[in-house]
């Protein structure tokens, strides 16, 4: 029957895929994490207690808590013949974890046993604050001036493409570093760290929101020109390419409005940077979370730092699923919208339908 509506057809089947990777995704988290250190013998070790029997009967409610070990239908430790918790095999961990996850619950943090939904509701809205902004109008920003540079090309191109190639060639660690130290340290003209003044309470007071927008000018820019330079070019080039198309000839041949061919071309060159921009997520849970690191912002990327540091395996796996989820998200999108809006990838499918 899908055979009768290939797009719906195409939907269905990216979406499978996507769920089949977001599987395979899921299962690695689960796994990375634990091949380190384990996390309750640090923090039985750290603890400092004096009592053996304290320090076992602490550290079998920890490992209960988390489901490291066996416990039975009444909740009550399952124990060997030495009277020992027995341990819950990595596959059993594996499918409680799956079966919480698809429950909504992401488990508790080994540090302080906050939940880790509630750790990541307290950092995500800074994390989405400070990269959605600077990724949406970096984007739109590269993508305007590559096609402008494409279509005027001569001194404006030749002074945009080597600034574009450059920006786009380093990675957001660094220049957050090099900004940090110019405008932080050098000539003090920004805060070097942090997402507001220290002395300060959140609140909805004019103070409290001058501080945050004066603490959030260097870690935008820190995103915003490096993914602009990167959009430039990728625009810049499909840009060189429509120009050489028919109906770009023609349209200058009939006299249209530069205003109106450079939108005629803006359109048609856009398609592929969508795929650009689902990438642009990509580096944004990516590179672009170390930048919160540098600057000591309160976002997902000081969480993830700080649950690294502490070798903290619930926090770590919310983190990490939930950025996995936002770039499959993104990505499935994207390939929706191609499937959507390209005349090409319509015309694909419909003959394949055939």
């Amino acid at each position: 029957m899908l055979k009768k509506y290939p797009t719906a057809r195409y939907v269905s089947l990216r979406a499978i895929w996507y769920f089949l990777t977001f599987l395979v995704a899921l299962t690695l988290n689960f796994f990375l994490p634990r091949l380190g250190s384990d996390p309750v013998d640090i923090m039985i070790s750290q603890s400092g207690f004096s009592s053996p029997e304290i320090r076992k009967q602490t550290e079998e409610n920890l490992r209960k808590d988390f489901g490291l070990i066996v416990v039975d239908k009444e909740g009550n430790i399952v124990r060997d013949e030495n009277g020992n918790a027995v341990k819950a095999s990595k596959i059993s961990q594996l499918v409680t974890y799956v079966g919480q996850v698809f429950q909504g619950n992401l488990g508790k943090s080994f540090k302080n046993q906050k939940q880790v939904s509630e750790i990541i509701v307290q950092a995500l809205p800074w994390t989405i604050a400070l990269q959605f902004p600077a990724i949406l109008f970096g984007w739109i920003f590269g993508n305007g001036l590559g096609a402008l540079a494409a279509y005027k090309r001569g001194i404006f191109d030749k002074a945009l493409f080597p600034l574009a190639l450059l920006m786009s060639s380093i990675p957001f660690f660094v220049f957050g570093m090099v900004l940090v130290y110019f405008f932080g340290f050098m000539w003090d003209i920004f805060p070097a760290a942090g997402a507001y003044s220290l002395e300060l309470m959140p609140s909805f007071s004019w103070e409290f929101i001058t501080s945050v927008g004066y603490h959030y000018i260097l870690p935008f820019l820190s995103i915003f020109l490096i993914l602009a330079g990167g959009q430039a070019i990728g625009m810049r080039s499909m840009g060189i390419y429509e120009l050489g198309t028919d109906y770009i000839k023609y349209a200058k041949w009939l006299g249209l409005k530069e205003t109106r061919v450079l939108a005629y071309l803006f359109r048609n060159a856009m398609l592929p940077q969508l795929t650009g921009l689902a990438l642009s997520i990509g580096q944004m849970v990516g590179g672009a979370l170390i930048t919160e690191m540098i600057f000591s912002y309160p976002g997902l990327g000081m969480a993830m730092l700080t649950a690294i540091q502490n070798n903290d395996y619930p926090v770590i796996q919310g983190v990490t699923l939930l950025i996995t989820t936002c770039v499959l998200l993104a990505n499935f999108t994207v390939d929706i919208l191609i499937a959507l809006l390209d005349p090409r990838v319509k015309q694909s499918l419909a003959m394949d339908a055939k």
